[in-house]
């Protein structure tokens, strides 16, 4: 049970952490729509799902193998929680969003340019490894780490999804990124607490 918590607590935050999978679910929503949004949203779903995939093959390889560079992987982890709350603490209130128009998008650019902007995101990519050495050990069933893995994609899913919905309304948008500095000194204050109480504690079974 205290894995599970774990995994929706940080992931949870670190999805509504402002990033620039954000920033593009707000442009793809304010300039193309609705439906632009929503499969952006799909697209960063499935990007998490790369990061899930690699991660499982690697944090599983470096438990059975190498446990001392695994509890190394584990503290830097931890580290990184802690980094990304602090920075989310002091970061400016709202997000630049380049709202430069184009000439349109179509269905399958939408989700592709969502997928590409996790698949490549560098912030999603640590914040997977992150969160898999903090909850892995050599006595997690596969299952249970698929598991975990598709809460990552989903929770993406939702949080982007209800963001292209209200970011597709220009007045929602500037009221919501009104009220993002509030919300950034939460989301960074709890990660903090998190990194921190995670490092001093032993791999969970």
């Amino acid at each position: 049970m205290g894995q599970l918590i774990a995994v929706a607590v940080i992931t949870v935050l670190a999805v509504i952490s402002p990033g620039a999978d954000f920033a593009m679910t707000v442009r793809n929503s304010y300039l193309y729509g609705r439906a632009a949004g929503v499969l952006a949203a799909v697209g960063i779903s499935l990007g998490v799902l790369v990061h899930v995939t690699y991660t499982m093959l690697g944090v599983g390889l470096l438990v059975s193998r190498t446990p001392a560079l695994f509890t190394a992987m584990k503290l830097i982890g931890a580290a990184y929680l802690v980094y990304i709350g602090y920075k989310t603490f002091v970061t400016k209130s709202q997000v630049d969003v380049d709202l430069s128009d184009g000439a349109g998008m179509s269905k399958a650019g939408a989700l592709r340019t969502g997928f590409l902007t996790n698949a490549l995101n560098p912030k999603t990519m640590l914040f997977v490894l992150s969160t898999y050495t903090q909850v892995v050990s050599a006595d997690t069933p596969v299952l249970q780490q698929v598991g975990y893995g598709l809460f990552m994609s989903f929770a993406h899913l939702a949080w982007f999804g209800t963001a292209a919905v209200l970011f597709s309304n220009s007045a929602l948008r500037t009221r919501l990124l009104r009220r993002q500095g509030v919300l950034n000194k939460v989301i960074g204050t709890v990660l903090v607490g998190l990194g921190m109480a995670l490092a001093l504690t032993p791999a969970m079974a």
